[in-house]
């Protein structure tokens, strides 16, 4: 069978730029011309066969990215701020629930904060390919600490309605279409190549190790306090990711070539991803889960409120609990020998079910249990598809692979978060749950089987 050629009319033509982007190294190989590659062609194509090696094979098993100094700061920070930055969203989702007491009300919300993501996020990658990386993630982390800063004072005054809420989560979803792209790829310059799959596992591991913290505190302190100490906390939480990007030492990193300006450059990314396999594939799962899986904020609290008829402690402890099982799951994704697409399907199959067997869980403790699991499940899910994406992605394509990865994974909230919880509201908490649940089953399974066809298709146009 013959290879399908990419369709060269929906694009304009590559200009010098754009083509010299596909001729980078990539696996110790130039990439071909982009005019020359066909899907399944073994020998035109710069992803010659789903067969491959699985990334981070060589040099997966232990925690070596942070013997780097860099990186270790940018961890440090990384996790403090991850603490503040979930007290404010159970805070923010505690706070739509009291105000309209509605779960499609609450997904409005939540949606609100990914809209900017959705609408503009291909242009942000696009901006963080063209400037410095570090300035550009020190700026989006003073524009939170003030967004954060102005929710305490709101708060703290009694000024927060439904409108004023929703339009803050746009300010911080427009700061998000920058700081999404920026955070991720920074990593990619902070430790060598053979260690990037190591570091991106370890940054999920801590990021969730900090949310074991975030929100439980965040439970405490509104059954006790209220929800301002928690905008509060939020707003300090940034001042240690600007000192640990201020203390990077500029000569120690490993500064990726930036993009020049030229047309066309989103629609090139864009086109970039569509024919490549290693890159499709795992986008496609992203954009499906994203939708409809990672709806957490929405479906734990009207889960543990509607059915568990449990307070914000019980919430906060849901949310804690799942994390926890995030932490397993990132010390397991620290010592893979290496992911491919089909372990990346595998875990969503995985992690849909241990969603379903969640939503059917009758009371709290065997809620929280099956929250270990789902945790695990997550974060083996998220961190496989990080690491193939920015893996495989050229260097100077990365800002817009991750900026598009973060349309599925974060922008995609905006039509899963009203979605999920118009279902919840609709046929109950737990159907809610199982919409996420399926949807990973159904688009893991459809995942195993087409790398299956379509190396049979290879093989058979290697015959011919």
């Amino acid at each position: 069978m013959r290879g399908i050629p990419f369709d060269a009319s929906l694009f304009p033509a590559p200009t010098s730029t754009e083509t010299e982007l596909f001729r980078v190294r990539q696996n110790d190989a130039l990439l071909p011309d982009p005019a020359s590659i066909e899907v399944g062609d073994t020998e035109g194509s710069f992803m010659p066969s789903l067969r491959q090696q699985p990334v981070g094979a060589a040099r997966m098993g232990s925690f070596t990215s942070l013997r780097i100094r860099n990186y270790r700061l940018y961890m440090v920070g990384q996790s403090i701020s991850v603490v503040g930055n979930w007290m404010q969203s159970i805070a923010v989702g505690w706070l739509a629930l009291q105000l309209t007491h509605s779960g499609t009300m609450l997904g409005v919300v939540t949606a609100a904060r990914y809209l900017p993501v959705l609408l503009l996020g291909a242009w942000g990658g696009l901006v963080v390919d063209r400037h410095d990386r570090r300035r550009m993630l020190t700026l989006t982390q003073v524009c939170f600490a003030l967004q954060a800063a102005l929710l305490t004072v709101l708060s703290w005054a009694g000024w927060v309605q439904l409108p004023m809420l929703v339009a803050i989560m746009l300010v911080l979803g427009f700061i998000n279409v920058f700081d999404g792209p920026a955070r991720q790829s920074l990593i990619s310059e902070l430790v060598d190549r053979e260690q990037l799959p190591n570091a991106i596992a370890i940054n999920s591991t801590l990021v969730n190790t900090a949310k074991l913290v975030g929100p439980g505190l965040a439970g405490v302190i509104i059954a006790t306090l209220g929800v301002t100490p928690c905008f509060a906390l939020d707003t300090l939480s940034f001042l240690a990711v600007i000192a640990g990007l201020v203390a990077l030492r500029a000569g120690e990193m490993r500064p990726t070539e930036r993009e020049v300006r030229a047309k066309g450059q989103i629609r090139a990314g864009i086109a970039y991803i569509w024919r490549t396999p290693e890159l499709l594939r795992p986008m496609v799962m992203v954009y499906v889960t994203g939708i409809l899986t990672w709806e957490f904020p929405v479906t734990l609290p009207l889960f543990t409120t509607s059915v568990l008829h449990a307070g914000p402690e019980g919430y906060g402890a849901a949310t804690a609990f799942m994390s926890a099982g995030a932490v397993v799951g990132g010390f397991l994704a620290v010592r893979r020998a290496g992911v491919t697409i089909r372990s990346l399907s595998v875990s969503a199959v995985i992690w849909g079910t241990l969603i379903c067997a969640a939503a059917m869980a009758p009371d709290l403790p065997l809620t929280l249990a099956a929250l270990v699991l789902v945790g695990s499940g997550s974060i083996t899910f998220n961190a496989s598809a990080k690491t193939l994406l920015q893996v495989k992605a050229a260097p100077q394509m990365r800002g817009r692979v991750v900026s598009i990865w973060s349309i599925g994974w974060m922008g995609g909230t905006v039509i899963g978060a009203p979605t999920v919880g118009a279902v919840g509201a609709v046929g109950g908490p737990r159907s809610a749950l199982l919409v996420g649940g399926l949807a990973a089953v159904a688009v893991g399974l459809a995942m195993l089987v087409l790398p299956l066809s379509d190396e049979r298709r290879i093989a058979g146009a290697g015959r011919r």
